[in-house]
């Protein structure tokens, strides 16, 4: 009964410790102080506000309300879409850690240069992991693109 007992009891604790850990933040894809915001956001690619999201290589900031705390670049990449949180993934948020869209092909942020590829989001210079990345739904029929989290 006492062994019984003593695994039941360490299987619990290991259990409830990496629940812990990983509801701290502790992640690949970011730093641990990454902002969790709500992301749902519908665009209907029809209105000419998001004329560049029908080519490929087209982009567009998204501010819209439930687009985060700083906003989603979103790209499009021939029938598919990118969806990147304008936070840096890889340095806690601060003034001027917003990403932004350099010369129609990279994302650069404006602290310390980390840049990364916008078709893919694959870092390039300083940072080591790509931009935070969403969900999204995209109705071809209608043209309307849901973004999700």
């Amino acid at each position: 009964m006492k062994k019984t007992f003593s695994i039941l009891s360490i299987i619990i604790l290991l259990i409830f410790n990496t629940l812990i850990i990983n509801s701290c933040g502790n992640r690949n894809d970011t730093v641990s102080c990454f902002p969790s915001n709500p992301i749902n956001v519908t665009l209907n690619l029809n209105l000419p506000a998001y004329y560049d999201l029908t080519y490929s290589g087209g982009w567009k900031y998204i501010n819209e309300q439930q687009s985060g705390s700083r906003g989603l670049i979103v790209v499009r990449s021939g029938n598919d879409f990118k969806i990147y949180d304008r936070n840096a993934p890889h340095i806690c948020p601060d003034s001027n850690t917003t990403l932004e869209v350099k010369n129609g092909n990279s994302i650069i942020c404006p602290k310390d240069n980390a840049q990364w590829i916008l078709l893919t989001g694959q870092p390039t210079a300083v940072a080591n992991v790509p931009p935070k990345t969403y969900l999204y739904t995209y109705n071809p029929a209608t043209n309307n693109l849901n973004i999700y989290f």
